[in-house]
């Protein structure tokens, strides 16, 4: 275990004017959260989800996914719901967080045809499922991908009943695409190098909210997870972006936050950006945030966590841990804890007061990518 630097009690704040938002991570808010004992769930290799007690890290529940591989994992905005998006099958299921059991299982894959998709957004009602993915057709000498499309599923008949293309100007890969619903349910929003505003009814483009592309586009080495719980509020949107000021483009770092009904962004800048940087966990009163910074390469890699002061947007500690090739990181449900994991059997846990190693949680299978969730 390395010996942490000495912490910095703050960075300095660049004055300058509205600097162009760039999208580095985005995290969805939840419905507020008791502070107890939880229970975390995980993907594991090849179709399981595990069940953690996240108190002695011990393993107490498996369930065998009949879709496969899990590759994206969120919760429902009430909590009553986790999705679990899958590869093996281009599956869906739905679990029921109560019972700790699958109510729906989707499979869209055929022998002729397979869906490519991570991740999706249900609408309020829980009944339709939207993604953003492509059709890859088996023919006699080739298989044939598709355009990327807007994909509505019928989580009751396990059909998609409504696609459409995306436009060509916002086309691309969609394996990471970041999608939110709007509470009402009539605004889908697309998180890509741009927001895409679509008409849930139409599956059009009505409106782009333009993130310039920064400078470091993001933690390549180290995922993001899926279904990120943040700020209590539903429909609000808080994260860590990149931005470059107008002027000698200098990359830097701030706190976003961005409405959901209203669309409406605010940005405060907090120092400059380091090369890779993950999104933002907070704390479950919302005033306090956590993410991790990975500079450098090789043997030459530093790997720190970053705590701020969410109500006065100030970074307030930070600290340095082990790096490791690729990782993920998220937080226990009460706040008290940080996670490093996947890519291998176990959590490092940390302790997100101090930013200090506590232990190594042992797991009975390799992680997957798909993130972590934590329920009562």
């Amino acid at each position: 275990m390395k010996t942490p630097r000495p912490v910095l009690s703050s960075f300095n704040r660049p004055a300058f004017a509205r600097p162009a938002f760039a999208l580095a991570a985005l995290a969805m808010a939840a419905g507020a959260l008791p502070t107890q004992a939880s229970t975390i769930i995980l993907g594991g290799y090849p179709d399981q989800l595990q069940f953690i007690d996240d108190e002695t890290g011990e393993v107490i529940h498996k369930i065998t996914l009949d879709s496969g591989l899990p590759t994206n994992l969120q919760l429902s905005p009430d909590g009553k719901r986790a999705y679990v998006t899958t590869l093996t099958h281009g599956g869906i299921e739905v679990l029921d967080t109560a019972t700790r059991k699958v109510v729906t299982s989707v499979s869209l894959n055929d022998a002729y045809t397979k869906y490519r998709f991570s991740g999706g957004v249900p609408d309020p009602t829980g009944r339709y499922f939207y993604i953003v993915g492509e059709k890859i057709s088996k023919e006699i000498d080739l298989y044939r991908v598709g355009q990327p499309q807007f994909m509505v599923v019928d989580l009751k008949s396990g059909e998609i009943v409504r696609a459409v293309d995306l436009p060509e100007e916002d086309g691309g890969p969609t394996w990471r695409t970041r999608l939110a619903m709007a509470p009402d349910g009539k605004t889908l929003y697309v998180f890509q190098k741009k927001v895409l505003i679509v008409d849930t009814k139409s599956l059009e483009v009505v409106d782009r909210i333009d993130l310039e592309k920064p400078d470091f586009p993001g933690m390549q080495d180290v995922g993001f997870g899926g279904g990120l719980e943040t700020l209590r509020t539903p429909g609000q949107y808080v994260s860590v972006f990149n931005s470059q000021d107008p002027y000698i483009r200098n990359p830097v770092f701030g706190i976003a936050r961005f409405d959901l009904s209203s669309r409406d962004f605010t940005f405060d800048p907090i120092g400059p950006a380091p090369d890779e940087m993950a999104g933002l966990e907070v704390t479950p009163d919302g005033k306090t945030g956590y993410t991790v910074t990975v500079t450098g390469q090789l043997g030459a890699m530093r790997c720190e966590f970053w705590k701020f002061d969410l109500e006065t947007n100030a970074a307030l500690d930070k600290a340095e841990f082990p790096c490791r090739s690729r990782f993920y990181f998220s937080m226990s449900r009460d706040g008290q804890k940080l996670y490093i994991y996947g890519a291998g059997y176990q959590i490092h846990v940390y302790d997100a007061q101090t930013l200090k190693f506590e232990q190594d949680w042992d797991l009975t299978n390799d992680i997957t990518m798909a993130g972590l969730l934590t329920l009562p």
